[in-house]
């Protein structure tokens, strides 16, 4: 089985990423029996499982990059991709080669095909799979620690399997109500679903509604909760286009740390994970102060408050509700100057637009609407009628190439263009630019 083969092979398995959230069955059974013929490759190495809304890829990055710079082979499993579907299994920072998924890919296809026999609970998932093929990785190049972002939720996430050494929350906000929840107690008991008895909870800092959630959790499983924000804190010291410092007052010590990333929450996920780096040393690990700074100094993860131009800015961002739109704008006004705003918006259909359409009212001086190729992308005519109700009349493009194209047209190197609304967008504007640039 060649790559283009083998990517074709996973991908035609039910992919909740592209299908309606309607047509979602989550259960743990099918990956686990998937795992068990494969000998329980998730039990291979020490793991860190992060759960939340926000900032969960940014702060797993950064904590593998820490992991990396302490002379640890650090596997790192993240979804969505941007670009590539390679992108969501890595080493030590570097994304697994065509040949690897290819072979991984025919070495695991038997195994499905066993597990899928059983029409109870139904056959592997597109995402399940991927899983798998991490955790077949991670056990195959020896690995000493795996990073696992969880792809929605948490309780009945694919990569629930692991026995955590440490838990993550990130930020909790509303996202994916249909599946999780109301309330934010609700979404928060659901990413509080990876905390197992044995493992140590670190939390970013969290809305009164949603810490009250996971304190429960904590109290019912009796493990130890870190959080930052109040057992840790931190200032900002500097801000730049092109990175950002602030001192961290952790738990062991205090931190001078430049950050790559842009954007005040980003710091928020740098003591998130510098936290989670500080509850593995008390584990036995041997991370020192050093591997902190450079960890967090080499980190690369794209598509996040990206610059991708100047003259004019040309920004991208996969905020994708109401509450990371609101933060994006914030950041975008404190750390470049600029006269006028285009902003290039599509967004994928179970998430909640007006949230965003809000927060993006007295911003920007243009918003252009387009829709991604992506299957749940919402149509522009939607698009138009939830702005409108903002007072928002937006320009209107057929396609990715051409949004761009307009946002140029309407900007002068003063000026600032910004792509958001949802990742499979961001991943279609840095494609065409790479090309057109």
């Amino acid at each position: 089985m060649d790559f283009p083969a083998a990517v074709d092979y996973v991908l035609s398995f039910a992919d909740y990423e592209r299908m309606p959230r309607s047509a979602v069955v989550f259960d743990l059974r099918r990956i686990e029996r998937l795992l068990a013929r494969l000998s329980n490759p998730q039990s291979a190495a020490k793991s860190v499982h992060i759960a939340g809304t926000k900032g969960k890829g940014s702060t797993a990055a950064m904590l593998a990059s820490i992991l990396k710079q302490s002379g640890y082979r650090t596997g790192l499993y993240t979804s969505p991709h941007l670009l590539g579907i390679r992108e969501r299994i890595q080493i030590d920072g570097r994304q697994i080669s065509e040949d690897e998924f290819a072979r991984l890919a025919g070495r695991i296809k038997p195994e499905v095909e066993a597990v899928n026999t059983s029409s109870d609970p139904g056959e592997l998932t597109t995402y399940e799979i991927l899983t798998a093929l991490a955790f077949m990785c991670f056990q195959d190049r020896g690995v000493a620690y795996q990073v696992l972002e969880t792809g929605l939720g948490g309780r009945l996430d694919a990569t629930n399997v692991v026995q955590p050494e440490v838990c993550v929350i990130t930020s909790i906000s509303y996202d994916h109500m249909d599946v999780l929840g109301d309330t934010l107690a609700e979404i928060a008991r659901e990413k509080a679903g990876i905390i197992k008895p044995g493992s140590i909870v670190v939390t970013a800092p969290q809305i009164p509604e949603a810490m009250n959630g996971l304190e429960d959790v904590c109290r019912q499983q009796a493990v130890k909760l870190v959080r930052v924000g109040s057992d840790v804190s931190w200032r900002q010291k500097s801000i730049s286009p092109e990175k950002q410092s602030f001192q961290l007052m952790g738990l062991k010590g205090n931190y001078n740390i430049e950050v790559p990333l842009l954007g005040e929450y980003q710091l928020e996920n740098a003591a998130t994970a510098i936290t989670a780096a500080e509850t593995l040393a008390g584990r036995g690990a041997v991370i020192t102060a050093e591997a902190i700074t450079s960890g967090i100094a080499g980190v690369n993860w794209p598509g996040r408050l990206q610059v991708l131009r100047r003259k004019p800015w040309f920004i991208v961002d996969g905020a994708h509700n109401g509450d990371s739109v609101r933060r994006l704008v914030t950041a975008l006004r404190q750390y470049f100057a600029f006269e006028k705003a285009v902003v290039i918006f599509g967004a994928s259909s179970d998430k909640n637009i007006a949230a965003m359409a809000a927060e993006l009212k007295t911003f920007p001086d243009r918003v252009i609407v387009t829709s991604s190729q992506h299957p749940r992308a919402v149509a522009v005519e939607q698009l138009v009628e939830e702005f409108s109700r903002e007072s928002i009349i937006p320009e209107v493009s057929a396609d990715v190439a051409s949004a761009v194209e307009k946002a140029l047209s309407l900007t002068g190197p003063a000026d600032l263009v910004c792509a958001t609304g949802s990742l499979f967008l961001v991943a279609e504007v840095m494609e065409y630019m790479q090309k057109r640039d």
